[in-house]
């Protein structure tokens, strides 16, 4: 075996739970295996890892520095756990495969042989990629249509979180139904706000000021409230009963300014949220805390 080549690894995780699940470390631990069952000895400086980045864009501090190396001739051979570790999209896959090639890297997945490489081999290389998209795409639309369908039937666990004024209580520590459950101090606070905006008139300048001199803290810990996290109180309808899912939707980012390479990267997502109508909103029923009459006031 040539002991000459410069052998690099690329392992990548999406989020913070599997970050936590150590799974990027089973990753590597596969990788080094198969390294070193070719008879090379990985070096730490050539492991690339991203640890919580999204497979979606190819924006990702450790890819973008092994692009770099590979750009400058310093990797010979690559392995990767699999495709969908390299990039989610099958386009992403294709574009950084022709990328490494055309540099001269070997890119070695862990299900395939190197000794057996082939016109078939990258064909069916291929062909996994766009089934593990479609795969994916069948997944993420099934779960929209499932929580859409638990939404209608008035479930609280499709909201996943509560607003200021609320605790979350999930299904398995809520006797198999989740539910919001009222916070007694936060729940005054925010009956006290309503009351000082809807009857006393106060803007929202004067809430803040107000909520400063009584060094009431947010639910961050901060002393010092923001007028939009007030805004956002004020128009949370969860407050008058009625809870609505679905109030954004994710659509593409607008293209900016493309990154240049070598600049530090931040990531960025493809998707961003915007608001959606009213007729597309889902309403579920939770405590309320304020009441229809104070709510408009407050609105006017």
């Amino acid at each position: 075996m040539d002991q000459t080549l410069s052998v690099a690894l690329y392992a990548r995780v999406s989020s913070q739970r599997q970050v936590e699940g150590m799974t990027i470390h089973s990753q590597v631990a596969a990788l080094r295996h198969r390294i070193e069952k070719d008879g090379f000895s990985p070096q730490h400086e050539l492991c690339f890892l991203d640890d919580g980045f999204s497979g979606s864009t190819l924006l990702r501090p450790a890819l973008e520095r092994l692009r770099d190396l590979a750009y400058s001739g310093g990797v010979d051979r690559l392995y990767v756990h699999s495709p969908d570790r390299l990039a989610r999209k099958y386009l992403y896959q294709m574009l950084l495969l022709d990328e490494f090639t055309r540099q001269g890297v070997d890119v070695i997945f862990l299900n395939q042989d190197p000794q057996h490489q082939s016109a078939e081999g990258d064909l069916l290389l291929q062909v996994q990629g766009m089934i593990a998209e479609y795969e994916r795409a069948k997944i993420l639309e099934r779960t929209r249509r499932g929580r859409r369908f638990a939404a209608r039937q008035g479930k609280i666990s499709v909201l996943a979180h509560a607003p200021y004024g609320y605790r979350y209580i999930p299904k398995h520590l809520g006797d198999g139904d989740a539910r919001y459950e009222i916070v007694a101090e936060e729940a005054r606070l925010v009956r006290e706000i309503f009351t000082w905006v809807g009857l006393e008139g106060l803007s929202l300048g004067d809430v803040v000021e107000r909520l400063a001199e009584r060094q009431i803290p947010t639910a961050t810990g901060k002393f010092r409230w923001d007028r939009a996290t007030i805004r956002g109180l004020l128009h949370q309808p969860a407050y008058t009963g009625t809870e609505k899912y679905g109030k954004t939707r994710m659509i593409p980012r607008s293209s900016g300014r493309r990154p240049k390479r070598g600049d530090p990267v931040t990531p960025r997502q493809e998707k961003v949220a915007c608001a959606t109508t009213p007729e597309e909103q889902e309403p579920i029923q939770v405590p309320a805390l304020v009441s229809d009459d104070l709510f408009r006031a407050v609105a006017e």
